[in-house]
């Protein structure tokens, strides 16, 4: 409940708002032609910069600048942060820009990690889509590997990691329903 209020906050019915020499904008959709991905971005900050990019409707040049909002604290994988990097792919391609870094929130410690988005980072992401997309391409969906990270993710109730340690459907429906099977 605490994640979700957080991102509620986040995204606030695509809202912006202007912060001295910053605009941030909240639930900015994002997509990537490259990647072949769509999301939705918690907060995008634009910088004023000489050396940035126009934004339609403003005065100025802005160095774009996301941040991920996330519940708990860092991971000791980079899953949070290749997300991140997902997000600056994406708004690379949608603003003709170069981004180098960004930022993740998390609400449990109260700060923000800054994030390089370098180049391997970059790659590392486009290789995993790659995949991804050649999954998709074959038919083939992966068996989930349950994890505790799982009870926490936003998509358990899609992906359903708990029905991979079900053995049958008749030991499902025992289990989750009380049904046993009829016997002929």
């Amino acid at each position: 409940m605490e994640g979700n209020l957080l991102h509620e906050n986040c995204h606030d019915g695509y809202s912006s708002e202007s912060r001295k020499d910053v605009l941030i904008s909240r639930g900015m959709p994002v997509f990537s032609r490259s990647l072949g991905a769509s999301g939705e971005c918690d907060i995008v900050e634009f910088r004023t910069s000489a050396d940035g990019v126009s934004l339609f409707g403003r005065e100025g040049l802005y160095t774009v600048y996301p941040v991920e909002y996330k519940h708990g604290e860092p991971k000791d994988s980079e899953i949070d942060i290749l997300q991140l990097v997902a997000q600056a792919i994406c708004l690379e391609e949608m603003l003709s820009c170069t981004i180098s870094d960004g930022a993740i929130f998390y609400g449990k410690i109260k700060r923000r990690q800054k994030v390089v988005l370098t180049q391997e980072r970059k790659e590392q992401v486009r290789s995993l889509f790659a995949e991804m997309q050649g999954l998709f391409q074959r038919g083939y969906v992966p068996k989930v590997k349950p994890a505790k990270s799982c009870n926490a993710c936003s998509l358990k109730n899609l992906c359903l990691p708990k029905l991979c340690k079900i053995k049958s459907v008749r030991d499902y429906l025992e289990q989750n329903l009380g049904v046993e099977e009829a016997q002929p």
